[in-house]
C-alpha cells in the first residue's frame, strides 16, 4: 500500500486530489480521467503514486503503442471489491482503475484531465490479478460523442485494445500470462467503477478525513 502521501496546496494530486465525477456531471456514465499516455507513446508512462508526477515506467521493447488515450479514474483503487467482478481472479492489481478514451481529434499531451463517457470495458487478468480496462469516449467528441455502449463502437476499436494489452508487456524469452478475452458493456463497466470507488474509500478514505481535520 502506498503511504506518506500528503496533499499539496499548490497542485492537486491527480489520484487523491481530484474527484472521479466532474463538477456538474448530469449522468452517472461521465467520469473524470487523468491521461498518462497518448497513442503516439512507445514509452510506458505512469503516475508516481507518492509524488503525483508523471514518470517513465519503462521504454516499450516493441513498437506497440496504445490505440487510445490511456490513464486512470481518480479516487479509484482495484482491490477486493473489483476482484469480485472477475471470476478467474482472487485479487486485483492494487492500482487506480485504468481507462482508455477514444477521441476523434488527436490529443498529443499527457498529464491532463478530461471528461469521458463510459461505454464498456475489457476484463484483463494479468498474472492472476484483475486489471480491468474501462473503455470510454471523449465527452462532446464530434465523431464518438453519441456512442453510449461498446457495441456501438466499430469492433476493430476493441480488438486493437485487446491486442495492445495482450502484447505490451512482451519481452523476448519471457512468458507472459495475460488474458483479455472478456469484453463487457456500459452497465457492467459502471459496476466495476463503483467497486473501484468503494475499494478506494476502504483503503484511502482516511487520507481525506485527515485533510479535513
Amino acid at each position: 500500500m502506498y503511504s506518506n502521501q500528503n496533499f499539496n496546496r499548490w497542485r492537486r494530486h491527480p489520484w487523491h486530489g481530484l474527484h472521479a465525477r466532474p463538477d456538474g456531471a448530469k449522468s452517472e456514465d461521465i467520469v473524470r480521467v487523468y491521461i498518462e499516455m497518448t497513442p503516439d507513446d512507445v514509452v510506458k508512462y505512469e503516475l508516481d503514486k507518492a509524488s503525483g508526477f508523471l514518470m517513465v515506467d519503462r521504454p516499450q521493447r516493441t513498437t506497440s503503442s496504445p490505440p487510445a488515450l490511456y490513464g486512470f479514474i481518480p479516487r479509484t483503487y482495484c482491490a477486493e471489491e473489483v476482484a469480485k467482478h472477475c471470476p478467474h481472479a482472487d485479487i486485483a492489481d492494487g492500482d487506480p482503475l485504468d481507462i482508455c478514451v477514444f477521441s476523434e481529434r488527436h490529443i498529443t499531451r499527457t498529464d491532463i484531465i478530461l471528461k469521458a463517457r463510459v461505454v464498456g470495458g475489457i476484463q484483463m487478468i494479468d498474472g492472476g490479478e484483475a486489471d480491468d480496462k474501462i473503455v470510454a469516449v471523449l465527452e462532446g467528441d464530434n465523431i464518438w460523442g453519441d456512442v453510449h455502449d461498446i457495441a456501438d463502437l466499430p469492433a476493430i476499436k476493441t480488438e486493437r485494445l485487446q491486442h495492445y494489452f495482450s502484447t505490451y508487456k512482451m519481452i523476448p524469452g519471457k512468458e507472459i500470462n495475460i488474458k483479455v478475452d472478456f469484453v463487457y458493456g456500459r452497465d457492467e463497466a459502471l459496476r466495476v467503477i463503483a467497486a473501484a470507488e468503494k475499494d478506494y474509500q476502504n483503503h484511502f478514505g482516511h487520507l481525506h478525513q485527515q485533510a479535513k481535520s
